[in-house]
């Protein structure tokens, strides 16, 4: 392993992440300023909404015009998660330039959040990432509870393994591996990516923490120093996934600057428009939110 790489790139999934399990909505009109600051922040990646159908996630019923109204700039790629075809046909009406498919590494947990058995989602995504490829899209899988189930307790690398496997042969053009529940430490960080990374080449391979046990930043720390340099986080520390009972909110994208930032590492990312983005969202929520480093900064006016 080596130490701290030259640059991080880091996709920003509030929008879409963070506020699907917000009781809170946000009106269409601030989710696109909220958004378009975002966009001049310096993130090369945002995932803005989801195109699942609305009763599942009523929070983000309004993906469509959102896609058609924001500012989009040019650096920025604009992704959204896509469950199936009518929901990649939607998708690509409102103008994504990536799609993100989704499931779980636990069988249980992904009966749950799709309600087919992992061997029944296969089929699903393999269509909707053989459509999106054939519009010229980047596509990202998403494997949940990597580390942790909620219902199944441990998961083992294997597990993973046979998901990631299935889709880098379905096309996706990289993989999210996700701490669904953010219970995982560094030790399992090490027992995972010593497995993946024998496997799939480091640029394939995107960590997304949660940080229910605060062990988000030690686990990013542990992750780049196998040489990852891809990471989701959430502005604000935004989120929670509803089917995975007591996770808290995405690693905060605030937090992850500080970090990189302390150790010299380039990200493009303006700390001033974050802090400027996390504000915005925080007064529309009416409530604080769990990033420290925007606690700090509203601490010191």
């Amino acid at each position: 392993m080596g130490r701290w790489p030259d640059f991080v790139q880091v996709k920003e999934v509030g929008p879409r992440d963070g506020l699907q399990n917000e009781k809170k909505r946000i009106s269409t009109a601030d989710k696109v300023q909220w958004i378009n600051t975002l966009s001049e922040s310096g993130v090369k990646e945002i995932e803005y909404s989801s195109f699942v159908h609305p009763k599942w996630v009523p929070a983000l019923s309004d993906a469509h015009e959102v896609g058609k109204r924001i500012n989009r700039n040019p650096d920025v790629r604009y992704s959204a998660l896509v469950p199936n075809m009518k929901g990649l046909d939607l998708a690509l009406e409102a103008g994504i330039d990536g799609a993100s498919v989704f499931m779980s590494a636990s069988e249980t947990h992904n009966k749950k959040n799709i309600n087919k058995s992992i061997d029944e989602t296969y089929p699903v995504l393999e269509e909707v990432i053989k459509g999106a490829k054939e519009a010229g899209k980047h596509v990202t899988g998403y494997v949940s509870t990597v580390f942790d189930c909620p219902y199944e307790g441990r998961i083992s690398p294997e597990q993973v393994l046979s998901v990631c496997d299935h889709l880098i042969e379905s096309g996706v053009d990289d993989l999210s591996l996700g701490d669904t529940i953010g219970t995982a430490v560094p030790s399992q960080v090490d027992q995972l990516l010593l497995e993946i990374l024998t496997r799939f080449p480091n640029e394939k391979i995107i960590m997304h923490f949660h940080d229910t046990r605060g062990m988000a930043i030690a686990n990013i720390m542990r992750s780049m120093e196998h040489g990852l340099t891809r990471f989701d986080s959430a502005i604000g520390g935004l989120g929670g996934c509803p089917y995975a009972p007591g996770a808290a909110g995405n690693v905060a994208t605030n937090d992850v600057l500080y970090l990189l930032n302390g150790l010299g590492i380039k990200t493009g990312m303006d700390e001033a428009k974050l802090q400027e983005a996390a504000m915005f969202i925080q007064s529309k929520l009416g409530k604080s939110l769990p990033s420290k480093s925007l606690a700090y900064a509203a601490s010191q006016g």
